[in-house]
């Protein structure tokens, strides 16, 4: 059985297209998984820590039978093993970033994963491609749609399709 999975991608160092290009094709390599549906690219300001250069980022949708355990693994793998990613500052510059943000409605708290994203309602990099790909989509705690969460949403993060 599968469950509709999005999954947050993003890239601020080296060929930030390609970056996401190969992340993309990377996720479409995955077990008992399909890349159902990506967004345009954005290019947007870094949030958190913002003395880095800025984001390229997107959302794509997957079809998948893996569990969410096994998803956030094989995204982690993808991070690690494939473009060697080093996690030296919280928030801080990064080849890829690769963000399991929602699976289907399920609502997981877990030490080692939390579904829906934590902040994914705070993130203009994450509202508006979903709202391309999804934009009825309710948000399994919250209980809005991502239109409403965008329309709702007050960040001074720039967001700009390319």
């Amino acid at each position: 059985m599968e469950t509709e999975a999005y999954i947050g991608i993003g890239s601020n160092l080296g060929d930030r297209e390609l970056n996401l290009l190969r992340g993309v094709a990377e996720i479409g390599k995955l077990p008992l998984s399909r890349v159902t549906g990506l967004s345009p690219f954005y290019e947007t300001s870094p949030v958190g820590v913002t003395d880095q250069p800025a984001f390229y980022n997107a959302v794509l949708s997957l079809a998948t039978a893996l569990t969410p355990p096994e998803l956030l693994s094989g995204l982690q793998r993808i991070e690690n093993e494939v473009f060697n990613r080093t996690r030296e500052h919280r928030w801080g510059p990064r080849n890829i970033d690769l963000d399991l943000l929602l699976y289907g409605s399920e609502v997981i708290d877990s030490e080692e994963l939390t579904i829906p994203h934590p902040r994914m309602a705070e993130r203009r990099f994450v509202l508006q491609p979903l709202c391309v790909l999804a934009p009825g989509l309710i948000h399994p705690v919250l209980g809005r749609s991502m239109v409403e969460l965008l329309a709702m949403l007050s960040s001074v993060e720039t967001v700009v399709e390319i």
